[in-house]
């Protein structure tokens, strides 16, 4: 089998501030994913930002924008967009009850209204409800469901993003009672503080919870990046790697683009005997119109 390499080359929490490098605008994002597909990402992950301030954003026509950028050049990448931001909540010192500046919960279908109306092939769908540095992201269940429901009707895959085990029990029963389609994409979030630790012991025990004949990846957190990328490759799984989980080529070493991070991680799943899947590849190993045979 071979490997999808996915690309996330902004994210929502890195900030301008920590590395000169991070693509803002709608074009510096598209020209980075077409630059880490052209180093052999078959999939790439996309946040959006404000930009004049460079602070992470959920307006429609920043997404729109940027996949319109990368269809023009590449139609066969797979674009997975984001639907994570709208669900962090910061207690008040005085009343818990009530809402910090900072908090950034939303209701469920606002969370996923740039998937309707612009369809990418995946978007990302988190299950978790868990501490978070210092705050709280909440997932419930209901909201959950919510959201998967506009997934559905949009036709798009959704990516369940999975940080710790009591997600993967979660999405289990979503597929049980319908709501999620079997065995579905999975990928395993590693090195968030008070999620999973990004070890080869927590890999295994994930991958052995989810069904038979599911798609699965796994990414690592800052130094751990390129260490889970071999070990997802040893288990059997795909990888992601980019500027969103990560900033670093080596130890003290920024990487000047995301797609440095790509050609790394190719080299170390050739230098393991792997082989890259390009995107009309991966579009057939994850069902998606366009993939090769089509």
């Amino acid at each position: 089998m071979k490997t999808l390499i996915t690309c996330a080359v902004t994210g929502n929490l890195v900030k301008p501030e920590q590395t000169p490098h991070l693509p803002i605008t709608p074009a510096q994002i598209a020209d980075e994913c077409l630059a880490a597909a052209e180093a052999g990402a078959g999939q790439v992950h996309i946040h959006v930002r404000d930009p004049e301030s460079g602070r992470p954003s959920m307006q429609v026509e920043l997404y729109r924008d940027v996949v319109d950028r990368i269809r023009k050049q590449n139609r066969d990448l797979i674009i997975n967009l984001t639907t994570g931001p709208g669900g962090r909540f910061i207690p008040s010192e005085d009343d818990p009850k009530v809402y910090a500046p900072g908090t950034s919960l939303l209701p469920p279908e606002k969370r996923v209204e740039h998937i309707a109306l612009i369809k990418p092939d995946v978007c990302s769908l988190d299950l978790n409800t868990m501490n978070s540095g210092p705050d709280v992201v909440i997932n419930t269940p209901k909201n959950v469901r919510r959201m998967a429901r506009v997934i559905r009707e949009a036709g798009v895959k959704p990516e369940l993003e999975i940080f710790d085990s009591g997600d993967i029990h979660l999405a289990l029963d979503l597929i049980a009672d319908g709501t999620l389609e079997g065995p579905a994409m999975w990928t395993l979030v590693l090195g968030v503080k008070y999620g999973f630790m990004p070890t080869p012991q927590t890999v295994l025990y994930a991958r052995d919870m989810l069904p038979r004949g599911a798609f699965w990846s796994a990414f690592g957190i800052g130094r751990m990046e390129f260490p889970i990328v071999a070990q997802a490759w040893l288990l059997g799984g795909h990888v992601r790697v980019g500027m969103e989980d990560n900033i670093y080529l080596a130890k003290g070493v920024l990487a000047e683009s995301n797609a440095q991070l790509v050609a790394k991680a190719r080299d170390i799943i050739e230098s393991l005997g792997g082989e890259i899947a390009n995107p009309r590849e991966a579009r057939t190993m994850l069902g998606l119109a366009g993939g090769t045979g089509r």
